[in-house]
C-alpha cells in the first residue's frame, strides 16, 4: 500500500483544498492529512482559524480522499510522522516549492500546483468587500 501525506490548516475548506487532496490521493491508496491545530495556528503561524481544529477535521473526515487526519503542532514532526506511518510521498502545494526538499531523504516529495484563483486568503478579503 502506498502511503501518502499532507499538511494545512484547511479552513474555509473550498474547491482549492478539494482539488488538491483529489490529486494527492492519486498519488497513493492511503492518504493522511496532518491538520493545524488551534494552537500551532496561532503560535507558530499567527493566524486564528474561523473554524475550530475539530470542526476542520470533521470536514475533513467527510471528504472521500482523506483516510485519516492527524494533528500537525510543529513544524519539525514531518520527519517523525514520515517514519511513524511509513510514507511514501509527502504532498504540498507549490507555494511552498523547495522548502521541504530535506524530506526527499525520506520518501519522495511533490510540490502540486495551486487551484488558481482560490485561497482562503482571497476568501477573506473578498469577505470584507
Amino acid at each position: 500500500m502506498k502511503r501518502v501525506i499532507t499538511y494545512g490548516t484547511y479552513d474555509l475548506l473550498h474547491f482549492g483544498h478539494i482539488n488538491l487532496l483529489k490529486r494527492a490521493k492519486k498519488l497513493g491508496d492511503y492518504l493522511i492529512v496532518a491538520l493545524s491545530t488551534d494552537e500551532f495556528n496561532l503560535k507558530e503561524k499567527n493566524k486564528k482559524s474561523y473554524f475550530s481544529y475539530n470542526k476542520r477535521k470533521d470536514l475533513l473526515e467527510a471528504i472521500r480522499y482523506v483516510d485519516l487526519v492527524i494533528p500537525e503542532e510543529d513544524w519539525d514532526q514531518k520527519i517523525n510522522d514520515i517514519k511513524e506511518f511509513k510514507i511514501d510521498t509527502f504532498v504540498i502545494g507549490d507555494d511552498w516549492k523547495g522548502k521541504f526538499d530535506f524530506l526527499k531523504e525520506y520518501c519522495d516529495v511533490v510540490y502540486l500546483p495551486r487551484t488558481p484563483e482560490i485561497s482562503t486568503t482571497q476568501i477573506k478579503k473578498d469577505l470584507k468587500k
